[in-house]
């Protein structure tokens, strides 16, 4: 993380990765955003997961069984909890491999799950994706890989085709992965998505910097820092900044970071997609897009790839 952050501060725009929002603070915020009224991401693939759950199970045990179940980003597991019942009924063999960068959503996870699904199998698994993915990919069984909650949409468009290559990289023929994707729309509701009334996606922001002040010895001033929100309709990318509030320096560990007023700092993007957009994407990285799962707004789509023969 200082070597992450410290680049990212150096450079010419700042920038911060994005994981790093999610210590045990950043994962309550976030549980916050996802259940503000503006916030439509988690809704509309919620939706998916309780009205079309059946025809996601039976796309994924047409490759046959047992296999395992790898959600990149578990979070709470609000949405694949619904799939994961479904498939317990079934008596389906697989395990559920749950990956995430916090601790502490794998120790809930590994808590929680088994008391409200009895019987499921668990290996959770705390650290980056892809360092977890090859651990998982260890095992010989076929795997089905959720990438939900629009995780591709914190990538800038060239960096998602990276992580898709690199994502097939890790799976074999017959492998599936479902894609959760948010879609070009009114720009207005995405904008207010990102820049919520009450404030909590701009503490969530915020919150990065008092983790840097905790784990790094930073010294940022989080009240001379205020979130902006953009969104270009055009390209699809909505983006959040911090920006300085006046000239001031910033100690990182042992490194003084220069600021001056108005100068930003790029936090996130979450970047929208057409849906051909996505197909194409799906198929540069060595992926078939089978189906989308949409829901009834078509604001959100869940694209089932299969790893080409």
């Amino acid at each position: 993380m200082q070597a992450d952050v410290l680049n990212g501060l150096r450079g010419t725009p700042k920038k911060m990765a994005a994981k790093y929002f999610y210590d045990e603070a950043g994962d309550k915020l976030f549980q916050e955003i996802m259940n503000c009224p503006e916030y439509y991401v988690t809704d509309c693939e919620l939706e998916i997961f309780t009205e079309q759950t059946g025809e996601m199970a039976d796309l994924i045990l047409r490759g046959g069984e047992p296999f395992d179940l790898i959600e990149l980003g578990a979070g709470d597991c609000t949405k694949s909890s619904h799939l994961l019942s479904l498939l317990l009924a079934t008596d389906t063999d697989f395990t559920y491999c749950p990956i995430d960068i916090s601790a502490s959503t794998i120790e809930y996870l590994e808590t929680a799950l088994p008391q409200q699904l009895p019987g499921l199998k668990l290996q959770g698994l705390h650290g980056d994706y892809f360092d977890m993915l090859a651990i998982a990919a260890e095992r010989s069984v076929r795997k089905v890989v959720l990438c939900l909650g629009a995780n591709i949409g914190n990538m800038p468009v060239v960096e998602a085709q990276e992580f898709c290559t690199k994502l097939r990289s890790y799976l074999s023929p017959g492998d599936m992965v479902i894609m959760g994707v948010d879609l070009k729309k009114d720009p207005h509701l995405i904008r207010a998505a990102y820049d919520d009334t009450d404030g909590i996606t701009s503490r969530f922001n915020l919150n990065l910097l008092s983790r840097l002040n905790r784990e790094l010895d930073a010294s940022f001033d989080l009240e001379a820092f205020k979130h902006y929100c953009s969104y270009d309709p055009e390209s699809g990318a909505c983006k959040s900044y911090l920006i300085s509030l006046k000239d001031q320096l910033v100690k990182v560990s042992d490194e003084e970071i220069t600021f001056r007023k108005d100068e930003y700092i790029w936090m996130e993007i979450s970047q929208k997609y057409e849906l051909a957009e996505i197909d194409d994407m799906a198929v540069a990285a060595g992926f078939a897009p089978v189906k989308h799962l949409l829901d009834s707004k078509a604001w959100f789509t869940d694209g089932v790839w299969v790893v080409k023969q």
